[in-house]
């Protein structure tokens, strides 16, 4: 086998490595207008997550997706596997959300709402509480281990493994009730699926928010990538103004109150603060970077900065690419955001939202699926009839007891071999074998194979016009 040439001395060579090792990311803390607005949003989504699986309706809680017996408890709704339609629908009702708020707004999901963003904020809030700001966490992992030092990473770990477990504990209280659970946790009694599923989710949100943070974020999240198909160069992202900020200058060579000493200095002192609180390690003045999250951490830090130095905010801004280069007013960039991707992703998400509301809004209280008895498609009985048996599976859609009235229409002489009737009880299904004949003479003027009839399927009770009708066939031998 040829063996690969020895490089000589002028030639270059390039050593390819597939990963790169990074030191840690210590994040400084901020405060401003997105950075509260970042927090309150942590709030209400954490608010919701840990809270709903706790609040109850009626006999249950309020949220709960069962799989054990195949149903699914949002609020009022009792919804059954066959209703994936509307799981669909709020899979598409996501997706072209996720691209209109990215074509008009950059990545705001990632910066504000996404879970990677809303646990790396928590873990690194405890881990300011424990070892302090950027800083002082340099300091203290540069020096030597002592009981300060120990207590403190001792500290941190246990919170960061109490949130890990509690969310994991949360997140399996959706699929089994929560109340039970918890009894079961106290009585070490926890099932094996149960624990699998408690500890893994619980160490994906330990690892995840405490240690590979923005590794997630630039390496394995997909939607870093193909982000860029999404913007255009009217869409808001976060900018830094070269025009105005070029070229920097530091306060050695300005005056005490910002002034240039001589020199023609633009706003940006190149404190390199914007890169100290970037969650990501980026430098923004270098321009839109796939690794940019869009949580505007850099646009609070510098506002803070140009305050002080008496210079208008606005710097480093939520701005588009058109409205840098064409200094655009705020109000000729707002009109310029309803362009046709905007106008089409909006309606497409109004389409989709009324007709999931108008479907939830004329949904009957009950399913019913028919299918065919495999055994016999078709058979002869007593005195010449023809006979096809069905089974039909009713599924009771309310939390209340109700009767069902089982007919047939849609093929003449068509009955069934007996009265049909059946009750449930609350959020229940059943399979019920049903028979239905046609006599001899009706069936000798029609031909052999299938023919389309009906089912109707009637509440009994006081609304007697609430039903069903399901499609089917007869089948007659040749």
């Amino acid at each position: 086998m040829p063996t690969p040439a020895t490089p000589g001395p002028g030639d270059a060579v390039q050593v390819i490595r597939l990963y790169r090792s990074e030191d840690k990311i210590h994040p400084r803390a901020v405060d401003g207008l997105y950075a509260r607005w970042r927090w309150l949003i942590v709030a209400l989504t954490q608010a919701v997550f840990y809270g709903l699986p706790w609040l109850p309706w009626g006999e249950r809680q309020a949220v709960l997706f069962d799989l054990g017996a195949r149903r699914f408890y949002v609020f009022g709704l009792v919804l059954y596997p066959q209703d994936f339609v509307y799981l669909t629908a709020l899979l598409m009702i996501s997706a072209y959300a996720l691209f209109l708020f990215t074509a008009v707004a950059g990545r705001l999901w990632c910066g504000y709402a996404c879970p990677q963003t809303v646990y790396t904020e928590i873990f690194m809030r405890v881990e300011h509480w424990f070892e302090g700001d950027r800083n002082a966490r340099l300091r203290l992992d540069k020096a030597p281990w002592s009981f300060d030092k120990l207590w403190r990473k001792a500290g941190k770990q246990a919170v960061w493994i109490a949130i890990g477990l509690w969310t994991g504990f949360t997140f399996v209280g959706y699929f089994t009730p929560i109340h039970s659970l918890g009894r079961e946790v106290m009585a070490l009694g926890l099932g094996p699926w149960e624990s699998f599923w408690v500890l893994f989710y619980g160490f994906a949100t330990y690892g995840n928010a405490g240690y590979m943070r923005e590794q997630v974020c630039k390496y394995m999240c997909p939607y870093a990538r193909f982000q860029s198909a999404m913007f255009d160069r009217d869409t808001l992202i976060v900018s830094y103004d070269p025009g105005r900020g070029e070229p920097r200058g530091n306060n050695a060579k300005r005056g005490r109150k910002g002034e240039a000493s001589g020199h023609a200095l633009g706003d940006c002192i190149d404190c390199g603060l914007c890169v100290q609180v970037c969650p990501t390690g980026i430098d923004i003045r270098h321009g839109l970077q796939y690794e940019c999250i869009g949580c505007a951490a850099c646009i609070d830090v510098c506002n803070g900065v140009m305050d002080k130095m008496g210079t208008p905010r606005g710097l480093i801004r939520y701005d588009t690419e058109n409205g840098l280069e064409q200094d655009l007013s705020p109000a000729q960039r707002w009109r310029r955001l309803w362009r046709p991707r905007v106008v089409i992703y909006t309606a497409v998400l109004l389409v989709i939202g009324a007709a999931l509301l108008w479907s939830l809004a004329s949904r009957q209280g009950f399913r019913v699926d028919v299918v065919r008895d495999r055994a016999s498609l078709a058979r002869l009985v007593e005195d010449g009839w023809v006979e096809n048996v069905y089974r039909l599976q009713v599924m009771n859609a309310t939390e209340a007891p109700q009767r069902y009235r089982v007919e047939v229409e849609g093929l003449p002489g068509l009955v069934l071999s007996r009265p049909t009737t059946v009750a449930l009880g609350p959020a229940e299904a059943r399979w019920v074998a049903v028979a239905l004949r046609m006599p001899p003479e009706v069936a000798q003027q029609l031909q052999p194979g299938a023919h389309p009839m009906r089912w109707r399927i009637e509440r009994v009770g006081e609304d007697q016009a609430a039903s069903l009708v399901e499609k089917s066939t007869f089948v007659l031998p040749r």
